[in-house]
């Protein structure tokens, strides 16, 4: 019903700077909540950051806050994550998903994108 592609991950040194983009198929994506995920070899998926269906609300985990901002482009079906400041702590494979309204819990996304990785060296 909903397809998502990620895009935008890459290799960076630390301290650098990476931005991210999902683009929603079809119409109707000013509906939806957003939201970035991030998971590791070992590790469960961890909440990023989200946002609401007008991009008016944001939400973000308190290990990027600061240093990560989501923002949407309902015209375009498209959300970013700029991420700023890069650690290599944030290495990882990146997720976007949607859902009807903000929320930090994995389990109540609807649907997911394929992911894109992020390495951040040194």
């Amino acid at each position: 019903q909903v397809q998502l592609v990620e895009s935008g991950g890459g290799l960076v040194q630390a301290g650098g700077s990476l931005r991210l983009g999902c683009v929603a198929s079809g119409r109707s994506f000013g509906t939806y909540a957003m939201g970035w995920f991030r998971q590791t070899p070992g590790k469960e998926r961890e909440f990023v950051a989200a946002i609401t269906r007008s991009g008016s609300g944001t939400d973000y985990a308190d290990s990027v806050k600061g240093r990560f901002t989501i923002s949407r482009a309902n015209a375009k079906n498209t959300v970013y994550l700029q991420m700023n400041s890069l650690k290599p702590e944030d290495t990882a494979v990146y997720y976007c998903a949607v859902n009807n309204y903000l929320t930090r819990r994995r389990d109540q996304y609807d649907y997911w994108g394929q992911g894109t990785q992020v390495t951040v060296s040194s």
